[in-house]
């Protein structure tokens, strides 16, 4: 059995019964079974019901933003920005996917040869709770539109979005047996993978639940693409605009109530600008208020549960003990729910919690450094490697250090990383390997196929 439960209330929502072993089994069999028929469906098909997918999601983006804020606390205007671009994903790989997997002649001594990308089967998603749509359909759109088919293993405490994605399938159009969800705790995890039907897997997560998934993708020889965790560090040079800096940097930080992979954390600051830049970041970061998800007027919602909560307070703690020190928030509020303030740690040292770990919250840590190859050695001083930001008036230098410099596998110049379907999507070290989105991504899970003709 699975709950989900309110975390502006910690009230239980519903309770949502859990697939059987054979339930699964029976599951997967019709996936792998609908693929055989799904692969040879035309691009024009599968494009007409990727667009219609597209109008199902904007028609219903109010009540689909209403289950965002109630199972895992999303503020509802963030909500409504998180299904407009689940439609733009599917817009975009409706009108692309054709391109990207034509044929690809290479010149040879033979007749004709050339590269064909061809479908590998069915995909097993394995996906986290903090954007619960956006997560499956920047998986989804390319794996369908390039042939495959796919289940999904959502996060457990989003049991509703994920059956609720599972019907958008089915209101669109497509086979029903072309996209299912799996309710199934981590512990089933292993024997999916290990099933003969499952080709490889895509994950989103934390880092110690990618190399969980990697050891038993690899022992079965099935290949997997994971987005895992991230430290991003945010580099504010002394001839940046500071004020637009700290609005982006809170902007980044804040994003999600700071729950995101690919969020600001580490803002990295150069000694001559600090103290501004710390007045007007503390601003901005101060005048986030916190409140009832479902209210319009509610910048940041509770975290999704209290677990999650506590766990990011802990890690406050333990770096204020170390020496770290609270400039706002830091203290759990007297109210019901999973809420946690908008927080600023500065003198923030290696060794703490706030500057090794990942603080899946709206916690931010300023560390001060001399000038800007300090700036970049201490941004590249992590095991991380998703995202990073440089702000800078001199876009020559911003764009030589996020392309040379920064070790990440996005590097923003004067704006807070994003995703973007028209750009690949992904990480370096411990942040996962593998890429989602634009062109790069719709490959991962096809068959790289050589063809000659003499």
């Amino acid at each position: 059995m699975m709950q989900s439960i309110n975390p502006a209330t910690g009230e239980r929502i519903k309770n949502y019964k859990t697939h059987t072993p054979d339930g699964i089994e029976k599951i997967i069999n019709s996936v792998d079974k609908t693929w055989h028929h799904w692969r040879s469906t035309s691009f024009m098909y599968r494009s007409q019901l990727m667009q219609n997918l597209s109008s199902v999601l904007k028609s219903k983006k109010n009540e689909l933003a209403f289950l965002m804020a109630q199972e895992m606390g999303k503020v509802k205007r963030e909500g409504i920005a998180e299904i407009e671009k689940c439609a733009w994903v599917c817009d975009y790989y409706a009108s692309n996917a054709e391109s990207f997997l034509e044929n690809e002649p290479i010149v040879t001594e033979a007749t004709k040869s050339y590269v064909s990308y061809q479908p590998l089967g069915t995909i097993l998603a394995i996906m986290p709770w903090n954007f619960p749509f956006w997560q499956v359909f920047r998986f989804a759109a390319p794996t369908l539109m390039a042939g495959n088919t796919a289940v999904l293993k959502h996060a457990s405490n989003v049991p509703g979005c994920s059956l609720a994605i599972e019907e958008l399938f089915r209101e669109a159009g497509f086979p029903e047996n072309v996209f299912r969800s799996l309710l199934v705790g981590s512990k089933q995890v292993a024997k999916i993978i290990q099933h003969k039907a499952i080709k490889t897997v895509s994950l989103t997560g934390s880092t110690p639940a990618g190399k969980s998934v990697a050891a038993l993708a690899g022992a079965e020889l099935k290949k997997c693409v994971l987005e895992l965790g991230g430290s991003d560090p945010y580099l504010i040079l002394q001839d940046a605009n500071i004020e637009k800096a700290a609005k982006k940097c809170a902007a980044g930080r804040l994003l999600n109530a700071g729950q995101s992979c690919i969020g600001a954390k580490r803002f990295i600051v150069e000694e001559e600008v600090y103290a501004h830049f710390l007045e007007e970041f503390t601003h901005e970061m101060a005048a986030a208020g916190f409140g009832d998800p479902t209210d319009e007027d509610s910048a940041i919602g509770p975290l999704a549960r209290t677990d999650l909560r506590d766990e990011l307070h802990q890690q406050v703690v333990d770096s204020v003990k170390k020496g770290a020190e609270v400039i706002i928030g830091g203290e759990v509020p007297h109210r019901n729910g999973a809420y946690y303030p908008p927080t600023i740690l500065e003198n923030v040292q290696p060794g703490m919690p706030a500057y090794d770990e990942e603080l899946f919250g709206p916690v931010a840590s300023v560390i001060k450094v001399k000038d800007a190859k300090e700036a970049i050695a201490v941004a590249n001083d992590t095991d991380f490697g998703l995202g990073a930001a440089v702000f800078t008036r001199d876009l020559k230098k911003g764009e030589h250090i996020a392309e040379m410099e920064l070790e990440a596998g996005a590097c923003f110049v004067n704006d807070f990383v994003k995703s973007d379907p028209r750009l690949p999507f992904g990480g370096i070290k411990t942040s996962g390997f593998g890429r989602e989105l634009a062109a790069q991504g719709i490959k991962e899970f096809m068959n790289v196929k050589t063809v000659v003709v003499k």
